[in-house]
C-alpha cells in the first residue's frame, strides 16, 4: 500500500506510488470504509475500473444498495487517466465530486471509481465541512482497496516454420509468455502475450533459435 504523508494542510493524504512506464497502479481489491461526523454517516466505497461503462456500472450497483441515502456522490478515473468525471449529487457545487476526485489524482493511480454515499443525520457540516469529510471518506476507501502495481504486456503474433516452432514453445516458460492462440497452415501463426519487459528479449530469443526465420510482430498492448 502507499504510503501515506502530510500534505500542505496538515491532513493526510495518500502519497503517489512510484513505477515503470511498463506498469500502472490500481486499486488491489473493492473495498468500502465508513465514519460518522456529526450523526452524518459517510460511505466509501472504491474499486477497480478500466473502462467509463465499468465505473458507471460500479456507480449504479451502489446507488442501488444505497437507494435511501441523501447522496451518492463519485469521481473516477479511467482508460488509463484518458477519461475522469466526477459529480456532487445534488451537494453544494465543488463539494464533493471534486474532492474525490482529487484524492483519487493523489492517490497516483489510475482506472478506478470511488463513490461516497451520504446519510444527512440532521446537523449542517458547511461547505468546508463536506470538502473534508467527502475527502477523508475517499481516502479511507482507498486506503481500505489497496494499492497494487499491475503490469502490462505486449501481444505478439509469431509465424514459424514446424521445426521452429518447436522450440519456440520450449521458450515461452522461460520468459513468461503465454499462448493467446494459434493457427497452424502451411506455417504456425502464434499469438503469445508476454509482460512489457520481458518482449525484446524474448523477441531476440526467438531470432536467435530460428536463425531469423521466424517473424515477429508486436500487435497490440493489454493491462494485466
Amino acid at each position: 500500500m502507499a504510503k501515506k504523508k502530510k500534505n500542505a494542510t496538515g491532513s493526510d493524504s495518500v502519497a503517489a506510488t512510484s513505477v515503470t512506464q511498463d506498469a500502472y497502479v490500481t486499486l488491489a481489491r473493492t473495498a468500502e470504509a465508513r465514519f460518522e461526523v456529526k450523526k452524518t454517516i459517510f460511505i466509501g466505497s472504491a474499486t477497480h475500473t478500466e473502462t467509463e461503462e465499468e465505473a458507471r456500472a460500479f456507480i449504479d450497483k451502489i446507488r442501488r444498495e444505497h437507494a435511501d441515502a441523501t447522496h451518492n456522490c463519485f469521481a473516477y478515473v479511467a482508460r488509463g487517466g484518458a477519461a475522469a468525471r466526477c459529480s456532487d449529487d445534488g451537494e453544494p457545487q465543488g463539494t464533493a465530486g471534486m474532492p474525490i476526485l482529487n484524492v483519487i489524482k493523489m492517490s497516483g493511480a489510475t482506472d478506478l471509481c470511488v463513490v461516497v454515499t451520504r446519510y444527512f443525520g440532521g446537523i449542517m457540516l458547511g461547505a468546508g465541512g463536506l470538502v473534508r469529510a467527502y475527502s477523508h471518506a475517499a481516502r479511507l476507501a482507498i486506503d481500505a482497496a489497496g494499492i497494487a502495481v499491475r503490469e502490462y504486456k505486449d501481444e505478439l503474433t509469431i509465424v514459424a516454420s514446424y521445426a521452429d516452432y518447436e522450440k519456440i514453445t520450449r521458450e515461452l516458460p522461460t520468459f513468461g509468455a503465454t499462448v493467446d492462440g494459434s493457427d497452424f497452415t502451411d506455417v504456425v501463426t502464434l499469438r503469445v502475450c508476454v509482460k512489457t519487459d520481458a518482449t525484446e528479449p524474448f523477441i531476440n530469443r526467438i531470432k536467435e533459435i530460428s536463425a531469423g526465420r521466424a517473424q515477429v510482430m508486436i500487435t497490440g498492448r493489454r493491462r494485466e
